[in-house]
């Protein structure tokens, strides 16, 4: 099986997932094959052959999860791994019929996803100590991430040609490596360009040029996705936040806030780079209490 899921995995390459996504499937797919070996005294002793995978195997896969107590949003992406899996094995006749077809996914309890309200926004954004060398870089953060609604990975990855000043807008890529382009309103383009500005005198760089990183950390080298998600954990605390949110929280909260001022649905996704629409649905959950004030404030028979 290690040599199909290979294949696979230079299959999914061609098709410009993340390193993220693919690592998942590698993942998945790994705990499935020792799985099926530790529970099959057969496969122990003659190794297991890729084409009798077999709905009951793939269903005492996922009895096992449960029994474990796995989350169903785990077990449902390990499900939809087999699913895709199986589907290539299938293509490349592998397999004569896909396993995995009489298999449903767990039903996933929609999470509201937590936001902080305009005011915290504002709070947490003025929290970095600009009498601090590295408070540009972190306001500059701060600003970007809510002013465009961007993914901490797609922040992570921003080149200084991906930002036009000059439009006030980004190039941002996303999921799948797919682009798209924000805009981002004048205080975060003062905080970049303050940020810019001050680069070379904090020496997080020898030069800038069309391909550097925008965002860089004590070493000189690109930001990961887990050092802006320990910044935004230090200005939670030092702003005295209640909330604890991830930096998608500001994402979120991006979002959220466009919705209750007005923005459609349509524009949203747009601005946030999702494939779907019901993914973008699930902030008018969070628009319930504000439609109600508006309705009690405009109804005339409220």
């Amino acid at each position: 099986m290690e040599i199909e899921i290979k294949k696979f995995i230079q299959f999914l390459a061609g098709r410009n997932l993340s390193e993220h996504t693919i690592r998942n499937y590698v993942s998945d797919l790994k705990q499935f094959r020792a799985f099926v070996i530790s529970t099959n005294s057969a496969t122990k002793s003659a190794g297991f052959s890729t084409n009798k995978i077999s709905t009951s195997m793939i269903r005492k896969f996922l009895e096992n999860l449960h029994t474990q107590k796995t989350q169903n949003s785990s077990i449902a992406r390990k499900v939809s791994t087999l699913r895709a899996f199986c589907k290539f094995l299938c293509e490349t006749n592998i397999l004569k019929e896909n396993p995995v077809k009489l298999i449903r996914s767990p039903k996933i309890r929609q999470k509201i996803p937590q936001h902080l309200t305009v005011e915290e926004c504002v709070i947490l954004i003025e929290s970095p100590d600009l009498s601090q060398p590295r408070g540009y870089r972190d306001r500059a953060i701060l600003e970007l991430l809510y002013a465009c609604g961007l993914r901490v990975g797609e922040l992570s990855e921003l080149n200084i040609s991906d930002i036009n000043f000059k439009e006030s807008i980004v190039l941002v890529r996303g999921k799948g490596k797919k682009e798209r382009l924000v805009p981002f309103g004048q205080h975060c383009h003062e905080a970049l360009t303050d940020y810019i500005d001050k680069r070379n005198v904090l020496n997080l760089a020898d030069s800038i040029d069309a391909t550097s990183p925008v965002f860089l950390n004590y070493r000189g080298t690109r930001i990961t996705p887990r050092s802006v998600g320990r910044i935004i954990e230090k200005y939670l605390q030092k702003s005295g936040l209640l909330q604890r949110i991830s930096p998608h929280g500001l994402r979120h909260s991006f979002a959220t806030h466009l919705l209750n001022s007005g923005a459609d649905l349509r524009s949203i996704q747009e601005l946030l780079g999702h494939k779907n629409l019901s993914t973008t649905q699930r902030y008018t959950h969070l628009s319930v209490g504000h439609l109600m004030e508006e309705y009690d404030r405009t109804h005339p028979k409220a």
